[in-house]
């Protein structure tokens, strides 16, 4: 997945943001697993408490919290933490997509365009696996051409529909992000 979760302009920041403005932790608990809700919990009150101390000293603290919380998410999600990114990170034209589906509670947009985005594919894929069969016989390089224009189709057109029946998502870990 592209750069999201772990960015400063990431659903997980946004939450724990919000967290800190209401001094209601639930905001960001939601996105990390049971097992680390003490431990975001402990986090939230230290920074809570720290918070107080000076403009600097928060901005240091509220840092520390959104990495707590982002590696609590990650780890959730049965990955590595590798820090917290910038803002602004190019995120492909799907997630954006889907942020707003959700926000405008339709999900015409990225329905249509990754349904779109499938079709294309599919359809030049297709096209080069016509284009590579009728070889001669006896022209083994186009026959295999061929073959390997037949397999990408075919494999990539299963590994789709698994991936769409399979749930996708995250990995599996101890944070699902299926339903």
């Amino acid at each position: 997945m592209p750069p999201h979760c772990d960015t400063r302009d990431g659903p997980v920041v946004k939450a724990c943001r919000k967290a800190l403005e209401s001094g209601n932790v639930n905001y960001a608990l939601i996105w990390i697993p049971e097992e680390s809700e003490p431990e975001l919990k402990a986090a939230f009150d230290r920074t809570f408490r720290a918070r107080k101390e000076g403009r600097e000293i928060q901005e240091i603290a509220d840092d520390w919290f959104f990495e707590t919380a982002i590696r609590l998410h990650r780890a959730g999600e049965g990955e590595p933490y590798t820090g917290l990114k910038p803002a602004g990170l190019d995120e492909g034209p799907v997630v954006p997509r889907a942020e707003r589906a959700i926000s405008a509670e339709d999900p015409a947009d990225p329905i249509q365009f990754i349904l779109h985005t499938v079709e294309e594919d599919l359809q030049n894929r297709f096209k080069h696996v016509m284009n590579t069969k009728k070889y001669d016989v006896n022209d083994v390089r186009a026959g295999r051409a061929f073959i390997q224009a037949y397999i990408n189709f075919v494999v990539y057109a299963h590994h789709l529909y698994l991936s769409v029946t399979s749930g996708g998502g995250h990995k599996k870990g101890g944070h699902n992000h299926e339903t």
